[in-house]
């Protein structure tokens, strides 16, 4: 055997897309990034079988899988445990699923950490896990055990049986979790961790991914919860391979700005719940508090009327949201006028001032457009369009709609206001705020009515300004 046989063979394997090619370049062929390449050395193959013969001769020894029939296959009942903290129950579906991985990535700072460390807590002195002898094994990679210990005394917390390790090598970390036994598993960072197979520094793609491959293994074969801390690049995605997104179970993200004081726990993918859950929270001197009524913070409700102000009754998840939805219209010096929306598909924005010019007769090609939603949330569904033109409409007339108004609905192209999605909850949600009118898609009318709420059903984006 040749002495680079015995060494395995030479990669290069690129950090952004986890592309391979067999020599060093600046530049990846896959992704176009630059400077994103390192030298990776593979462990060389205990025996390599090569052609037809020696794929059938490898699958003449090996065992064949155990095949079932779906219809045959009794579905298990979904174990379900709180984590004490109601906001991040909510985000994971309705709790904690015995095996299931969780990856959660935020900015620097945001407060991923935090929440873990107070939800390890509220784990450790939860009764649901009080027979355990140690429920949660909290593996920090990026702090030392008195940083740990500093902050759960920085935040009042008392962690009782929590055991802390501070480990970075997952032979290490898997062998203490054996010997421990414990209900939760959480990594602090993924990005930290390395495997002794391979020869590539932590943080690369071929690390990541081997190291989340044997955590998930894990959780699986143990019945145990595992928390992923992911770091995010600058364009704000989650670092390493996307393979690491399709591995988990459910991917969490903090949204929330540095000035602002409110975080936002987002649901893009979970296997055992609705995607797009959001749990609020915000981030006092104590750590992460949960807030039960969001509503009441996103809305600012001014003493008096503001033209170009308007609330919309939006929807996160499971739970209806009402947001305040600001806009601004003003006389355009420029040759191509400005069009930002902040919290709002800028795109969008752009579709729905060419409906309105359209079908309702108003034109904005002569005028700076500035839409706005309070507090940081950031509205993905068109059940926004409706609000978002009333409230340009507003701005340009300078005239206030009034105070006690929510609306909601999609603006088609043809300036047709189409329902949308669980308009019966969105009704009630505005109603229980003390709302007393709403302009609404005709399709989204309950047939008996929501008490306390005149609803004016629309069809048409004429027939909504008509309304006002």
């Amino acid at each position: 055997m040749s002495q680079t046989a015995k060494k395995g063979r030479t990669l290069y394997v690129c950090n952004n897309c986890g592309g391979q090619s067999p020599k060093w370049s600046g530049r990846c062929a896959d992704c176009g990034a630059w400077n994103s390449i390192e030298q990776v050395v593979q462990p060389p193959k205990t025996a390599s079988r090569t052609g037809a013969a020696g794929y059938a001769g490898a699958a003449a020894q090996a065992e064949a899988a155990t095949v079932h029939r779906l219809a045959e296959v009794a579905p298990e009942h979904e174990v379900r445990r709180s984590c004490g903290i109601a906001e991040l129950d909510r985000v994971l579906g309705g709790g904690l699923v015995q095996g299931s991985v969780v990856l959660i990535g935020g900015d620097p700072g945001i407060g991923k950490s935090t929440l873990l460390l107070q939800a390890s807590a509220a784990i450790d002195a939860s009764p649901e896990f009080a027979a355990a002898r140690g429920a949660v094994l909290y593996v920090t990679g990026e702090e030392s055990p008195e940083q740990v210990s500093l902050r759960a005394q920085r935040l009042g917390l008392a962690p009782g049986k929590l055991n802390l390790v501070a480990e970075t090598c997952i032979e290490q970390i898997l062998a203490t979790a054996a010997a421990e036994t414990p209900r939760v598993l959480v990594i602090d960072s993924i990005q930290t961790l390395f495997t002794e197979a391979l020869t590539s520094a932590p943080g690369s793609v071929s690390q990541v991914r081997e190291t989340a491959a044997q955590l998930v293994r894990y959780a699986k074969l143990t019945d145990t919860t595992v928390f992923l801390v992911g770091h995010v690049t600058k364009e704000g995605a989650l670092a390493g391979p996307r393979v690491l997104e399709h591995m988990v179970d459910t991917v969490l993200y903090f949204e929330g700005e540095a000035g602002n004081a409110h975080r936002l726990v987002r649901a893009v993918k979970n296997r055992f719940g609705a995607v797009n859950e959001l749990g609020v929270f915000a981030m006092t001197d104590r750590g992460l508090r949960q807030v039960s009524n969001p509503s009441a913070i996103f809305l600012s409700r001014h003493s008096e009327a503001a033209p170009g102000s308007i609330v919309l009754v939006t929807r996160e998840g499971t739970r209806p949201m009402l947001v305040e939805v600001q806009a601004l219209v003003d006389q355009s010096p420029l040759a191509n006028p400005r069009r930002l929306a902040v919290g709002l598909e800028q795109n969008r924005l752009a579709m729905l001032l060419a409906v309105l010019h359209r079908h309702g007769g108003i034109a904005m090609f002569d005028q700076d457009v500035f839409v706005n939603v309070v507090g940081g949330v950031r509205v993905t569904e068109t059940a926004a369009d409706l609000a978002v033109l009333l409230a340009v409409l507003s701005s340009h007339r300078d005239r206030a709609l009034p105070v006690d108004l929510a609306v909601f609905g999609e603006v088609g192209l043809a300036g047709e206001i189409r329902p949308v999605a669980s308009g019966p909850d969105r009704l009630r949600e505005a109603a229980k705020h003390g709302f007393k009118q709403a302009i609404v898609p005709k399709g989204n009318v309950p047939k008996g009515g929501v008490e306390g709420l005149q609803i004016r059903a629309v069809l048409s984006l004429r027939e909504a300004v008509d309304a006002l």
